[in-house]
């Protein structure tokens, strides 16, 4: 560790900054939580550099429905296109990083591998809301900030459409994994690289800070920060420029088919026609390797979005949207809701499942009837809402 730097300052004298490890862990995440640029954006995508919105350090990640949170992530991000960016920060002294690397490895694939199926966008955008008004900030002046809201959209409509699309992401893979270290070894840069080349549509990348100090001709102390990207060789794509590709039914149900099987492509099918007979708008996903669909009632000027599905085969039951809204916003109306759904599938969700933002569960639960008793269900909610 005896690297150093030269600083030119305005008065032409020239300093000499020797290169130090962070002092500890907490203040290299500290560091990244306070300046989010020193991920550089531009490194990771230079045609449309990375911006980052930090929903919170320690971040919990459980490993299972209804868990308490077992692991704890250093610090998740959200960057302008709603992918979520999953950060984990080591020092070069920790022996994790070059003795067990497998490890540390190991430990970033379990966060992403729970997050896109455990993690309820709801509490997500919860927590930093409550951050926001700590702090005395606007969660939605800084989300529309942060995308530039323009057009006649309002506010309150494009940020909750940014924290949809960070559920649609979620959902399908469409993640970062992030590895900052003062230090990335070779070995540690080889698996990044293999991974971020493999692993679509994650991308996996190392960002190396390496820190430099010293003090300037009164002695008062110089530091300087210099983030390097690792992992994209020319094989790996960065993120933002991933393909897109818009979804419809014909596309949506042969994949469904091809994934899972014809009795679940037939549920979905049923769903389909079922919104068209009531007059439902669908929205159709643009995730490059996941499909998915979300029927949306509009009745009495309120929005209605009912459920998600997916091209793995998963429906997630909206929960957290219907339970802020006529009739459901009603605690009996809410339980009931529960019991029918519960009535249509094969699997019991628990009364826990209300406080989850987007519960899921396979297709497959459906398939004793081909899909009757969930259509029967759907008819049930759409009266309920339309009598409220």
């Amino acid at each position: 560790m005896n690297g150093k730097i030269f600083v030119v300052d305005g008065s032409d004298n020239l300093h000499s900054l020797n290169e130090q490890e962070f002092g500890a862990e907490d203040d290299f995440q500290a560091l990244l939580e306070k300046y989010p640029d020193l991920l550089p954006g531009d490194q990771i995508n230079e045609a449309a550099p990375r911006r980052w919105l930090l929903v919170s350090r320690e971040y919990g990640v459980p490993d299972a429905e209804g868990a308490t949170n077992r692991w704890s992530l250093d610090h998740l991000f959200l960057d302008q296109d709603a992918i979520p960016t999953l950060v984990e920060i080591k020092r070069r002294s920790d022996t994790r990083l070059t003795d067990a690397r497998r490890e540390v490895v190991g430990q970033m694939l379990d966060y992403a591998a729970n997050a896109v199926v455990y993690w309820p966008v709801e509490t997500m955008r919860a927590m930093f809301e409550a951050a926001c008004d700590k702090d005395g900030k606007s969660a939605l002046e800084i989300i529309g900030g942060f995308i530039d809201v323009a057009g006649d959209d309002s506010i309150e409509s494009v940020v909750d459409a940014f924290w949809n699309r960070v559920n649609t992401n979620l959902r399908a893979g469409n993640i970062r994994l992030i590895f900052v270290a003062d230090q990335i070894p070779l070995e540690l840069k080889r698996i990044v690289e293999f991974l971020n080349t493999y692993m679509t549509p994650v991308e996996v990348l190392a960002v190396e800070l390496r820190h430099y100090a010293g003090a300037d001709v009164d002695g008062r102390p110089i530091k300087t920060l210099v983030p390097q990207v690792i992992g994209l060789t020319a094989a790996a794509r960065p993120t933002t420029l991933r393909e897109t590709r818009q979804w419809d039914e014909a596309s949506f149900l042969r994949e469904l088919e091809a994934r899972r099987n014809v009795e679940e492509a037939n549920i979905a099918r049923r769903i389909i026609e079922w919104a068209g007979r009531n007059s439902l708008q669908i929205e159709w996903g643009t995730g490059k390797i996941e499909g998915s669909l979300m029927p949306i009632l509009d009745h009495a000027g309120t929005k209605y979005k009912l459920l998600y599905l997916t091209t793995p085969g998963r429906l997630y039951l909206n929960f957290a949207g219907l339970k802020a809204k006529p009739p459901f916003d009603n605690q009996e109306k809410l339980a009931q809701l529960l019991c029918q759904f519960n009535r249509a599938s094969d699997v019991a969700l628990a009364d826990a499942a209300l406080n989850k933002g987007w519960p899921s569960i396979s297709l497959s639960s459906f398939t004793s009837d081909s899909g009757h008793r969930l259509t029967g269900f759907l008819d049930w909610m759409l009266a309920e809402i339309k009598s409220a």
